[in-house]
């Protein structure tokens, strides 16, 4: 198949690019800067230049493919309820063009909000919450999209900007690495080889309006994360309370608070896939996130 995808040079798009094309398919890339476009080149994939807020860009894209697979998003949370917008308005453009045809569409969501508190499962579809205005599987149910729900850590080798470097870098910032209250509300988290390999998988074999919950490992609680940092970093462990939460983690206050179990049996089942890789608290505890 031709894949046109978006974020194609971040994180996760950079091995989506790498798992479509070890897997026989053709990719064309969108790519904003000539440094995007040189590493799509260099990993065998085709330029497409545009970026989210060019809608041309996007349609002309769309129109030259089998199917997409959206991972772009602008991760600017000083204006986050604008590039949520730019979200949804280039999902539902993308969508128009593959409208009335057979070609699979693939969202990226998330697992964190789905059903905070309760194990969360890829039957449940949540409304959007106005705290947090980021609609992607929502807009993709307009167009008849699937949605690829990815962990509140996708973690592996060069995570520079997700939870756990947050994480890090506030307890060298403070001197000691904290978790809230007693620390037992619990992440979900995969590993971004799984991840992207899931969505090959959901990209192949996806029907419309369907959620794949990419989450290797159900339930790992903060604390625990918290005290494998403290190790790497030889800093003290500590609890802080609630009340002490925001002037300790600043914005992230909320994502270090929250309890976000997420069952992935339905998409392994369903999928086939198996996630293989190194688990998160391996992944800290083997310096990927301290050297």
């Amino acid at each position: 198949m031709r894949v046109f995808v978006t974020g194609a040079t971040g994180f996760i798009g950079t091995a989506i690019v790498q798992e479509l094309i070890n897997a026989g398919h053709e990719v064309l890339g969108l790519a904003r800067s000539d440094a995007s476009a040189q590493k799509l080149i260099d990993a065998g994939a085709e330029v497409h230049r545009g970026d989210l807020e060019d809608l041309d860009s996007l349609r002309r894209g769309a129109a030259q493919v089998g199917g997409v697979i959206h991972a772009g998003f602008i991760h600017d949370f000083t204006r986050f309820a604008e590039v949520c917008q730019v979200d949804k308005i280039a999902i539902e453009t993308i969508g128009q063009i593959l409208a009335g045809s057979d070609r699979p569409f693939i969202v990226t969501s998330g697992t964190a909000l789905v059903s905070p508190g309760k194990l969360a499962t890829e039957d449940i579809k949540p409304s959007v919450n106005p705290g947090w205005p980021r609609a992607s599987e929502q807009s993709g149910d307009s167009v008849g999209a699937a949605s690829v729900r990815l962990s509140p850590s996708v973690h592996g080798d060069d995570d520079k900007h997700g939870f756990i470097p947050i994480l890090v870098n506030i307890a060298k910032e403070k001197g000691f690495s904290a978790y809230i209250g007693e620390g037992l509300n619990r992440w979900n988290a995969v590993h971004r080889l799984d991840a992207v390999h899931l969505f090959r998988l959901a990209l192949e074999n996806a029907a419309p309006g369907a959620r794949y919950h990419a989450s290797a490992e159900e339930a790992i609680t903060v604390k625990s994360i918290a005290e494998a940092i403290g190790k790497q970093l030889n800093l003290p462990v500590r609890s802080v309370t609630p009340e002490a939460a925001a002037e300790h983690f600043g914005w992230f206050a909320h994502m270090a608070a929250i309890d976000c179990p997420s069952s992935s049996k339905w998409t392994q089942e369903t999928l086939n896939w198996h996630p293989s890789h190194s688990t998160l608290l391996a992944d800290i505890e083997n310096g990927v996130y301290t050297q």
